[in-house]
């Protein structure tokens, strides 16, 4: 039997790097979930000697990076034109794998399901592109999920067809998106419908071998339609299943990052979910 290996995203904390840093090893946690899509740990600011002194300072502290994140939800591989955006995953890669972690996670966009929409050309055209410097650098893009079903990421990575782009698991955004989706068509959100497709657990069944690194973040849908990322523990994730799945299944041994987007005490949100992730023995 063995623990978790527990991170926690950094930016979930609310306070400043130094402080962060040090509240994450004071929770018994090895792993940092780093966001770098700008602001002081962003590449552009970043001189190769900042990277080895940070490693060296999470080292002091008995912490590594788990990943690095960057694109929140402003890049949209479907375009036509996305010189921009590759050329900032490029730089984002390089970091990952200075970093010792190798893993970016960031959202790419939104996935059509018809192959013949001309975004699935484009996301394929743009991953290809990204896969290819990532193989070079040594690491890879962690594709977050939530915006397209399981089985639509799957065909993505299987046309691409590079070990360098993989999955960040997130449970609550698939619950979160299709409530989303629903509320913006002004239909009524039916549960079983989209939890049949999104599957926030058992897609697991479908995508699990490409699964890199976690979320750790719950979520639910209440009876009026409306969304909301909720404390871990409290939501729709049914996290035994989750956990035993990924890990038995499929020899799932990476980061459970802990993420709190929002909540009025983010601190012990996030200790909380430490606890609970910290009784789980694999």
């Amino acid at each position: 039997m063995a623990d978790l290996k527990i991170a926690v995203m950094l930016s979930s904390l609310r306070m400043d790097a130094d402080a962060g840093f040090e509240k994450i090893a004071e929770m018994g946690v090895t792993g940092v979930h780093l966001g770098v899509g700008g602001g002081q740990f962003a590449p552009e600011n970043m001189s190769k000697q900042d990277r080895r002194d940070l490693l060296k300072h999470l080292e002091s502290l008995g912490l590594e990076i788990s990943a690095v994140s960057a694109w929140g939800g402003g890049v949209h591989l479907e375009d036509d034109d996305c010189t921009e955006a590759i050329a900032q995953a490029r730089a984002v890669l390089e970091l990952a794998a200075d970093l010792e972690c190798g893993i970016w996670q960031g959202h790419v966009g939104i996935m059509p399901e018809d192959v013949n929409d001309p975004g699935w050309a484009n996301h394929v055209r743009h991953h290809e592109e990204i896969a290819k410097h990532a193989e070079a650098v040594g690491a890879c893009l962690a594709i977050e999920t939530g915006p397209e079903p399981p089985y639509v990421l799957k065909r993505l990575i299987e046309t691409v067809g590079s070990d360098a782009i993989r999955i960040n698991w997130d449970p609550a955004n698939l619950i979160l998106w299709p409530a989303k989706y629903a509320q913006e068509a002004g239909e009524e959100y039916d549960r079983q419908k989209w939890m049949d497709l999104y599957q926030p657990v058992e897609g697991l069944n479908i995508v699990g071998e490409y699964v890199v690194h976690v979320h750790a973040k719950d979520a639910l849908v209440h009876p009026d339609g409306k969304r909301q990322e909720v404390p871990f523990g409290t939501g729709w994730v049914d996290w035994d299943r989750f956990i035993g799945i990924l890990h038995d299944d499929y020899g799932y041994d990476g980061y459970f990052a802990i993420e709190r987007e929002v909540g009025d005490n983010p601190v012990a949100d996030v200790q909380t979910a430490v606890d609970f992730l910290k009784a789980f023995k694999v």
